[in-house]
């Protein structure tokens, strides 16, 4: 009877520790349940300009919340906020603050008060996003209505000349279609959807907008191990200029970034109940050239980009 009982004890302990390094990664949301994040990234741009070395750090800031709303057998719809976004820029000592937390001035002669206004347009209004289970974004149902509204009277804006061009450019850019899906993305796609145990690897591949400049990134994700409900995750992206991609316009130059790459590494854990980020931690590195050219003008900029991330969910 006891060596009965030693045996069961050890066949239960088999599967436990094989439920234990078997796990599904998937989102499994609660319906109408809010889940909130912040995001801090800071970066730090070094280029040089005929032969003068500049500076541009910069910090950026986000809260975000999600809501699944409906769910299907290949998807879900989830209403998604960006509830606060700041962003403070240090160019060559000049400080650039943008918030949507202050209603701004359309009108301003100040670009700082023209963007934050169309920040705080557009944490004030939801996105409805169809996802599949793996956090990939397949569609933003309102995208053309949320860029309706946060742009509305951009005619009103009184700068001029170049700084005018490069501002509703910014504008334009940052309420696109692809630039709201990358937004998205980086709090919820890093899922395989479907069971995977440790030691396992699985692969995805977005094109994302950053900055205006449109980015192919492939990243490898490896299980290291499963503790409790928490998934041990570490990746690491391949970045790299979209083949073809189309050239940025500032001010009336063209700018070219096809000679970009970079690497990015990082470390993830998820809770293996809801699919969700419990905390992510990053840092990536990119060199290359842009290609300017203007009127009378054209020129090569060496370019290196360092940058570190945190993404955390709020209990």
């Amino acid at each position: 009877m006891k060596k009965l009982f030693l045996l069961s004890a050890v066949i239960l302990y088999f599967f436990t520790a094989a439920e234990q390094n078997n796990v599904s990664l998937e989102l499994k949301l609660e319906k109408n349940k809010v889940y909130r994040f912040t995001s801090l990234s800071e970066q730090s741009i070094i280029q040089t300009i005929n032969g003068n070395q500049q500076t541009i750090e910069s910090k950026v800031n986000y809260a975000f919340s999600m809501k699944m709303i409906d769910v299907a057998p290949e998807f879900m719809i989830t209403e998604v906020r960006f509830d606060t976004i700041i962003t403070n820029t240090n160019t060559m000592g000049k400080t650039i603050s943008m918030s949507s937390v202050k209603e701004g001035d359309i009108k301003s002669s100040e670009t700082s008060e023209v963007m934050s206004c169309i920040m705080n347009r557009l944490s004030k209004n939801s996105l409805y996003v169809k996802m599949d289970f793996t956090g990939k974004v397949l569609e933003i149902v309102n995208s053309k209505m949320l860029a309706d509204i946060v742009m509305n009277d951009t005619s009103a804006i009184t700068l001029s000349g170049p700084v005018a061009i490069g501002i509703k450019t910014q504008i334009a850019s940052m309420v696109s279609d692809k630039t709201l899906k990358t937004m998205v993305e980086m709090f919820t796609m890093h899922l395989p959807g479907k069971q995977v145990s440790a030691g396992d690897n699985w692969s995805t591949t977005v094109n994302t907008n950053s900055g205006g400049m449109s980015l192919d990134i492939i990243t490898d994700y490896h299980l290291n191990g499963i503790n409790g409900s928490n998934a041990d995750i570490s990746a690491e992206s391949k970045i790299k200029a979209s083949p073809n991609a189309e050239p940025m316009n500032s001010g009336g130059a063209k700018i070219t970034y096809d000679d970009l790459s970079g690497l990015s590494k990082s470390t993830l854990l998820i809770d293996t109940k809801t699919g969700l980020l419990i905390e992510d931690k990053g840092k990536s590195h990119i060199t290359g050239n842009l290609g300017l050219t203007m009127p009378g003008m054209s020129m090569q900029i060496p370019m290196e980009i360092t940058s570190t991330s945190k993404v955390s969910i709020l209990k």
